[in-house]
């Protein structure tokens, strides 16, 4: 029952994309293939072309300067010019790029999905590690799969199935990246709202998921697949288009911060005594300030009472209280509501949530029962017992 609360944003995402997928394969059964590719895939290639080109406009409008946002409208506007372009060889040549007539997986259909394919994943490669996959390195990684396009031409035997999988190299390099990038939030920042993993999965589950249908439609040359091939591509770029504009970048926050108060030197008392000095201020400050009622509230912003790096200060945290940030803030946030539940019986547990500086009664309820074995509920019934 924990498992499926904690997860239960995870569990709705996979539901209705799953209903999503089935009901667009049922629907395509009605579709003749004649209608299918004189009407269906003209007008579905046009919309997501617009939505691409639109999407790309918006995105680079609202970069606010941020790298991870350029990314991702670099691979909007890449869609949109070969779904443009496609659109264009449709109107001007009988010769479609995708041979519905034919059984054998093209290899100039496998080299077409494997760039959209590689574009893709540059914006969760961008999130996880940004600047890591530049275009020099980019190219580097792509060069293996441009030679077995080559090989397939000239060898004999078909080497198609290792070309369709040759993306997962890229998602075995960025799934190396997760845990890092999951350690390194933790280590800064009390709330991981919007720049947890979680969104980051559910976007390479859409990117995978649209991957297996793009080759199952290239092996069966189904109109079938194709259309929902074409409705994914719509309805995830839209989706991800939408997260993307509102979502945060934890690292620019963090060097955005930095960068304020490095300006401002009277923030930096010049740091004396022992570690368990240290400790005693922070331990002090905490109590007398509560800092971690603000939700907003980071690594850096130690530096008030402890003019360290922001290196260092992660280190003595890990040192001296045994724990990451994250967990060391939100200790002090559930004592605090123990004690104000303590001093109010009454108090829901949705006010006590915000009072205490959670971001939500979700993750009050998850933290809570992470760290004291029991939910908030329980624990209150115990009080009145």
């Amino acid at each position: 029952m924990r498992w499926i609360i904690k997860h239960k944003a995870g569990i709705l995402f996979a539901t209705v994309l799953t209903v999503c997928v089935l009901l667009s394969l049922w629907l395509a059964h009605f579709i003749s293939d004649d209608y299918f590719d004189n009407v269906i895939t003209p007008i579905l290639t046009a919309a997501a072309t617009t939505i691409e080109i639109t999407g790309a406009c918006i995105i680079f409008k609202h970069s606010e300067g941020l790298r991870i946002r350029k990314v991702w409208g670099t691979a909007l506007a890449t869609w949109g010019i070969l779904d443009g372009l496609y659109l264009l060889s449709w109107m001007t040549s009988p010769t479609p790029v995708m041979n519905m007539g034919a059984y054998e997986l093209s290899t100039h259909e496998l080299l077409f999905g494997n760039i959209l394919c590689w574009v893709m994943l540059l914006y969760p490669a961008e999130v996880l590690r940004p600047g890591w996959l530049n275009w020099k390195r980019s190219m580097v990684y792509l060069l293996p799969m441009f030679a077995l396009v080559a090989l397939d031409y000239i060898l004999p035997a078909r080497l198609a199935p290792i070309i369709a999988l040759y993306p997962f190299t890229m998602l075995f390099l960025l799934l190396n990246h997760m845990h890092a990038y999951q350690v390194w939030c933790e280590e800064n920042y009390s709330t991981l709202d919007n720049i947890s993993l979680e969104w980051i999965i559910r976007y390479l589950i859409m990117v995978i998921l649209l991957g297996i249908v793009y080759v199952y439609m290239c092996a069966t040359h189904s109109h079938t697949r194709g259309f929902t091939q074409q409705w994914l591509v719509l309805v995830i770029l839209s989706y991800a288009t939408e997260q993307i504009i509102y979502r945060p970048d934890p690292w620019a926050l963090i060097r955005q911060g930095e960068k304020v108060k490095a300006q401002d030197n009277n923030l930096f008392p010049e740091s004396s005594g022992s570690d368990d000095v240290n400790r005693a201020k922070v331990e002090a400050w905490m109590a007398d300030a509560k800092p971690y009622l603000n939700p907003g509230f980071k690594l850096i912003d130690l530096q008030a009472v402890l003019p360290m790096n922001r290196t260092y200060l992660s280190q003595f945290i890990h040192n001296e209280f045994g724990c990451n940030f994250y967990q060391f803030v939100n200790r002090y946030r559930i004592e605090e509501a123990k004690r104000l539940k303590e001093q109010n019986p009454n108090l829901k547990l949705q006010d006590l949530a915000t009072q205490c500086g959670f971001s939500s009664p979700t993750v009050f309820s998850r933290t809570f029962t992470e760290i004291m074995g029991i939910s908030p509920r329980e624990w209150a019934q115990t009080l009145s017992a």
